[in-house]
């Protein structure tokens, strides 16, 4: 071994840290004693200020609670005593829990925010959202965007034939807008023009321009003059994640040329009073304002030279989707933005004003699809911690003798010798160890009780280690890599491919902490594994509200067996529960939507989660069928002797009782 009887400190200084300091964080909470925790540190820590906009917070009991005014002082509910109550209910973890209250208040923000744009600038348009119902279609949700929208003209966007029919069926508010984007069929089309006849105001908006065609043809056929919008195709580009959903290679939207050739169609057809809309959108989760300035600019000049070549009745400017949500609190990367929503509205009217002012133009009503924003922050997933994987080793294993292979002898060596002085020497030689002993085992070497012996004796050193180092200023990295290859993973009850799945699809990164026990420290790091056999199906990917980035572990309390101990997604509203998968089988979870009152609260709406039946049956599986075949293996086990009468009831009863039960983890009765 090289490991030396002294090491000076300065030696400790010069230990390589290049491969180490991409992943370093600083320690603040390291030195806070459980005693002294309180919950503005758990604040901190999970950045709860930051990214839950007012709409949650911890309270001095130590939950998380949700308050949707999004004001302290308004009527709030005791996230994790909700939680209780909902399973005292007979409501199952995982929950899906909905608040419309929030809805209501984003309703009101971005109208609020428009309104004080439009009085600011003295701009003659008005504001006209619409809701895209692909950002969340779920029936309960999209009735209480309506009813919250009624006074604000909130109105709807579909993007398909399916689409179409729920938001006709739901829609009622006079002079609310329905968009329809998407692929288009005749059928389609004449479904939209009808819905005129109803008193709908629905748009067509021309994606392709083979479908200008068959709109003039289904308004000729039903002798009615629809209301269309053009989709410009624009070379700007959005940033983020989603960015390669816009530019000139974007899959919707018509070039320059189209567009010339549109207008001149309709022209020849005695229909140019029909195009009433200009429609763009540079994508998803827009992270900084400048991608949104420079398309309003390329946008906005379509809509003033489509006026000045004739099509004076267009009134409306839509800008699409793309305004973001804050999922980490730090302003600066993919998941979060670096404006606020007033922001928006103000260079969304100000840009408007300046370019129609220009050209002498009179100022159109404004149109968003601001999905995302409106839901995203309504709903918040519950689960629970089944079990943990601790590799922490508080003892070594038995110690290794002359008579013990020399690797073995090294590392009994290093736990023996280790300390603040010689710590970064003992670093490096850990790792050769354990190196060493890996090749040993993969050549016939060593035999798998001394592999055991070696991987139990490595973490008992480097727990040992960080025990050391953790309270030590230049033993960060020591730490940050020990902690990441020693940290727990706590087994939850949840499905990150059925509620979370743009976590694992595109790497978002969502809200997540405990919603209870926040006056304690949490001194645990775990990732979080979910129960499919994937090893995707797991949470490895946090806010870190130190750095600003990101980090591989969550920091959670300690987990008793028999003890609940819940955490929280938040922030899942949008897309999760539309885009969630069966993975492994597992279904929709069970939802409730909860009303908050000025001193509690009334559970509005109940929706079960999926039976393994109902799930069972999307893969075409038939309940009678799986039964049956059971029955028929149990009678030849009993005529072979190898079943008795009860064994087979039993085994039947479980049978069927699994096929009705739900797809998660439940609790014995």
């Amino acid at each position: 071994m090289s490991l030396s009887k002294e090491t000076s400190k300065e030696a400790s200084k010069n230990h390589s840290r290049e491969s180490l300091n991409n992943n370093k964080s600083t320690s603040k909470f390291h030195d806070i004693s459980n005693d002294n925790w309180t919950t503005e540190q758990s604040s901190e820590l999970y950045g709860i200020n930051a990214w839950g906009s007012g709409y949650f917070r911890i309270n001095s009991q130590g939950n998380v609670c949700v308050t949707p005014s999004g004001k302290a002082e308004g009527p709030q509910v005791d996230l994790y005593e909700l939680t209780q109550d909902l399973l005292d209910r007979g409501i199952r973890v995982p929950i899906m829990i909905r608040f419309p209250d929030i809805l209501r208040a984003r309703v009101e923000s971005i109208n609020s925010c428009f309104s004080k744009a439009i009085a600011d600038h003295s701009y003659k348009g008005q504001y006209c959202g619409v809701y895209p119902i692909k950002v969340n279609q779920q029936k309960h949700l999209v009735q209480e965007l309506v009813n919250h929208g009624k006074p604000y003209r909130l109105g709807l966007e579909c993007g398909s034939k399916p689409e179409l029919l729920v938001v006709l069926s739901l829609m009622n508010t006079a002079n609310a807008l329905i968009i329809c984007n998407g692929f288009k069929d005749q059928e389609y089309i004449e479904t939209a023009i009808l819905s005129q006849k109803l008193g709908r105001h629905t748009i067509l908006v021309v994606d392709r321009y083979e479908e200008l065609k068959m709109i003039i043809e289904a308004s000729k056929k039903l002798n009615t003059f629809p209301h269309i919008g053009f989709r410009a195709k624009l070379n700007t580009q959005g940033a983020g994640k989603w960015v390669d959903s816009s530019g000139a290679r974007s899959k919707f939207g018509l070039t320059a040329d189209e567009i010339v050739l549109g207008l001149e169609t309709l022209r020849q057809n005695n229909m140019l009073q029909c195009l009433e809309l200009l429609h763009f959108h540079i994508g998803s989760q827009i992270p900084r304002i400048q991608s949104i300035k420079s398309s309003l600019k390329e946008g906005i000049r379509f809509y003033t030279e489509l006026h000045g070549m004739g099509a004076s009745h267009l009134k409306y400017v839509d800008v699409g989707g793309g305004l973001g949500v804050d999922y980490d609190g730090t302003g600066n990367s993919d998941s979060s933005i670096n404006y606020s929503e007033q922001e928006y509205a103000n260079d969304i009217v100000s840009a408007l004003q300046s370019l129609c002012d220009e050209k002498g133009i009179q100022h159109p009503d404004i149109v968003t699809e601001s999905g995302r924003f409106l839901v995203a922050h309504h709903s918040v997933l519950i689960f629970n911690v089944t079990g943990v994987n601790d590799l922490n080793r508080a003892e070594p294993p038995r110690v290794a003798g002359k008579t013990d292979h020399p690797v073995m002898q090294d590392l009994q060596y290093i736990y023996d010798k280790l300390n603040r002085e010689n710590i970064n020497e003992c670093f490096n030689d850990l790792q050769q160890a354990r190196n060493e002993a890996n090749s040993l085992f993969t050549y016939g070497v060593f035999s798998l009780l001394q592999r055991a012996w070696t991987e139990s004796m490595y973490f008992a050193i480097a727990t040992k280690m960080i025990n050391i180092a953790q309270n030590e200023d230049d033993c960060d990295d020591i730490v940050q890599t020990l902690s990441q290859e020693l940290c727990d993973t706590y087994f939850c009850n949840f499905s990150v491919f059925q509620s979370v799945p743009d976590s694992w699809a595109v790497g978002q990164l969502f809200p997540v902490m405990p919603v209870h026990r926040l006056s304690e420290k949490p001194i645990r790091q775990a990732t979080l594994a979910d129960l499919t056999c994937d090893s995707d199906g797991k949470l490895e990917k946090f806010i870190d509200t130190e750095t600003g980035k990101t980090k591989k572990t969550l920091q959670v309390h300690p987990f008793t067996t028999g003890k609940n101990y819940f955490l929280g997604v938040f922030l899942t509203g949008a897309y999760q529960e539309i885009l969630g998968d069966l993975h492994n089988l597992f279904g929709d979870t069970d939802a409730v939507h909860v009303s908050i009152t000025e001193n509690s609260y009334t559970l509005d709406h109940y929706i079960p989660g999926d039976t393994v039946t109902e799930v069972l049956s999307y893969v075409q599986y038939r309940h009678y069928n799986m039964v049956d075949s059971i029955r028929n293996a149990a009678e030849e086990a009993i005529q072979k002797g190898n079943l008795t009468k009860q064994e087979a009831k039993l085994l039947i009863k479980h049978y069927e009782e699994g096929l009705s039960g739900y797809t998660y983890l439940e609790e014995a009765e």
